[in-house]
């Protein structure tokens, strides 16, 4: 009876122990997402591959406006190592949840659509619509209204971009949407006369066409943006919606960057505008998200 006893207790211990480690596992492996960055030091960003947000340079180096502030605010939240990954727009919140990323940025804008799939940090910068058609604009398109007057145009857009909305919402047929992967595709598709025109940014569309180098094209001087909810696109951040205390550190450092008027320094190199491109500093994402700004 003895044996049986002090097997029970051997067992019970034995339980108590395992128990114990399975709690100190347990408490080992509870740190946050922000405490395990800073602890690491080192944090994984998604970008959309797209000058002027963020694109490789003739040296392999990440540059780009949304690379820049990213960058900033990071270091200053004491994460020091910034691993850019140059991605396809719509890879970007996939590989945010597959755990390729830990955020992602670049030109992606707030959209109540957007707001229940992930968490946006802040508003970062402001920015219209533009197209690029070949030149001479034989098809004369000045506006999404004008392609969808006119079923025979293609226009070619990003998978994923916020454009893609807008022109349906203009009336655009889905069968006239082309839809390519970055663009350097949207430009070829153009220029192979695959597509009749292709929208984005209006910088976006500026640096791409100035890095092509090449006559065949040009941007619609006098394109007339869509009365629509969403333009213009304000664009952040983006985070997984459980990751409360990352997105709320990050911002933290992006307000200080905007209360120093440092924006404006981080984007202008890239190609934006000072005073068109900056955001008012009253304007929150919460207000986008909820439609009362969007």
């Amino acid at each position: 009876m003895k044996k049986l006893v002090m097997a029970f207790s051997i067992f019970g211990l034995l339980f108590l122990i395992a128990a114990c480690g399975s709690d100190e596992s347990k408490d080992s492996s509870s740190e946050s997402v922000l405490e395990q960055l800073k602890k690491d030091g080192k944090v994984k960003v998604g970008f959309a591959n797209e000058n002027p947000f963020a694109y490789e340079d003739e040296n392999g180096q990440l540059k780009g406006a949304a690379v820049e502030i990213a960058t900033q605010a990071l270091n200053n939240l004491g994460i020091e190592e910034v691993e850019g990954h140059l991605s396809e727009f719509g890879s970007l919140i996939p590989g945010l949840y597959a755990g390729k990323f830990d955020l992602i940025t670049a030109g992606m804008s707030i959209t109540p659509d957007r707001c229940e799939n992930v968490s946006f940090g802040e508003p970062e910068f402001q920015s219209g619509g533009g197209l690029i058609v070949e030149t001479g604009n034989p098809m004369e398109l000045k506006s999404y209204k004008d392609v969808a007057a006119n079923p025979d145009v293609i226009i070619a857009s990003r998978s994923g971009a916020t454009e893609i909305d807008f022109l349906k919402r203009e009336g655009v047929d889905e069968s006239q949407i082309m839809k390519v992967p970055d663009m350097a595709a949207a430009l070829s598709a153009v220029e192979s006369g695959r597509a009749h025109t292709t929208t984005a940014t209006e910088i976006a569309l500026t640096i791409a066409l100035e890095s092509s180098n090449q006559d065949k094209l040009e941007i619609v001087n006098d394109f007339i943006q869509p009365e629509l909810e969403g333009v213009p696109g304000y664009s952040a951040a983006a985070f997984r919606i459980e990751d409360d205390e990352f997105r709320e550190a990050y911002n933290t450092e992006l307000a200080k960057l905007k209360e120093e008027g440092k924006i404006a320094d981080l984007i202008t190199p890239s190609g934006f505008n000072a005073e068109t491109n900056i955001v008012d500093v009253n304007l929150t994402t919460a207000s986008i998200c909820s439609g009362e700004n969007y």
